[in-house]
């Protein structure tokens, strides 16, 4: 199924990680963000790219964050404050900053706070789009710790027999420590797919499978299709009868522990633009480090040496493709649609920017 999502192999256009990296830092340096901000937001880009999260990397430079930097919709230069302390609890009011500069900030708060109080969390609000929630969740693996984020997605979703879009996409992230075993690492909007790679469908003229969308007055498509003209987006389980009851209610989950907590408001009467959540789990608070690591990768030995299902060649848990594409892209190069190499270089060109896109 993931395979629809890719850019076919004979049009990719391979970049090593560095190369991408060095243009979208000088495209938002040339915005107005400082050094520093460039270089954090970036990471966070790549990363996702590098893990095969092509949704949610430096894609989304075109049009949203160079849109937004261009017209001060966000503020490139943000005075972050905190805005309420609690101590293990933390409120942040990022200034309209976008959430790829911000956000790492804010999860490694989470963590100094877990490594005080067993456990700590940051929600961040007035903020923008943040990437990959996977990324804020690992930062915590180095500290031992259990790493948690979620986000407010676009409202784009209808809840479950309904016809309107009211609730956001709102991924949860999820990273767990072990030893010797590739870490679990779940990221995963609650929609039935993540909206951004709906737009990767329409780039690439792929199809939707059954219960990802509706068609226009509501109705579930529930064929292989191609990507409706006006669509909404639907709950992870598609329809009531496979389940998207429970995407619904996760839904619902992270955006009563964002937004509304945050005290900015939910759904379509959010104000301001994004939420964000990150919480960190100190594994040492509850149990021995050593002991919890062992379990897991008891755990996921197990699972990932399980017997397959007929017609399937192996067992995989969350984290292990992502571990896979980040070996291969590595050292193959980040494959690219035409489309977005060409988009860089005619923005670096407009923007007067140094890109090393030349392949």
């Amino acid at each position: 199924m993931l395979d629809r999502f890719k850019v076919p192999e004979d049009i990719a256009v391979r970049v090593q990680a560095d190369d991408m990296r060095a243009t979208v830092e000088n495209l938002f340096t040339a915005l107005g963000m400082t050094e520093e901000a460039a270089k954090t937001s970036v990471d966070v880009l790549i990363y996702a790219d590098i893990r095969g999260i092509d949704s949610h990397g430096v894609s989304n430079m075109t049009p949203a964050y160079v849109h937004w930097l261009k017209n001060k919709i966000l503020n490139a230069t943000p005075d972050v404050k905190i805005a309420r302390d609690s101590g293990a609890a933390v409120t942040i009011d990022c200034d309209k900053g976008l959430g790829l500069a911000v956000g790492p900030g804010a999860m490694d708060l989470a963590i100094e706070r877990a490594k005080q109080y067993g456990i700590g969390v940051a929600i961040a609000f007035n903020a923008f789009h943040y990437g990959a929630a996977a990324y804020y969740a690992q930062r915590a693996l180095a500290h031992d710790m259990i790493g948690m984020s979620m986000t407010t997605g676009g409202v784009l979703v209808a809840p479950t027999q309904g016809a309107e879009p009211l609730l956001g996409l709102n991924p949860i992230g999820i990273a767990v420590p072990s030893k010797e075993e590739v870490p679990f690492l779940f990221d995963a909007s609650m929609s039935s797919v993540a909206a951004n790679k709906i737009r990767l469908l329409q780039r690439i003229g792929g199809k939707v499978l059954p219960g990802w969308v509706t068609k226009a007055d509501g109705e579930p498509v529930m064929e292989e299709a191609e990507v409706p003209e006006d669509y909404k987006m639907l709950p992870l389980g598609g329809t009531r009868d496979i389940g998207s009851h429970k995407g619904y209610g996760l839904m619902l989950m992270v955006e009563v522990l964002t937004s509304i907590l945050a005290g900015t408001g939910g759904g379509p009467d959010r104000r301001g633009d994004s939420t964000h959540y990150f919480m960190a789990y100190n594994v040492e608070a509850f149990t021995d480090t050593s002991l919890f690591k062992d379990d897991m990768d008891t755990y996921l030995k197990r699972l990932r040496e399980s017997k397959p299902a007929p017609g399937e060649s192996r067992v995989v848990y969350p984290g292990i493709p992502e571990h896979e594409s980040e070996l291969e892209r590595i050292e193959q190069g980040i494959p690219y649609h035409p489309d977005i190499i060409d988009w860089f270089k005619n923005t670096c060109e407009e923007l007067q920017v140094v890109h090393r896109l030349d392949i």
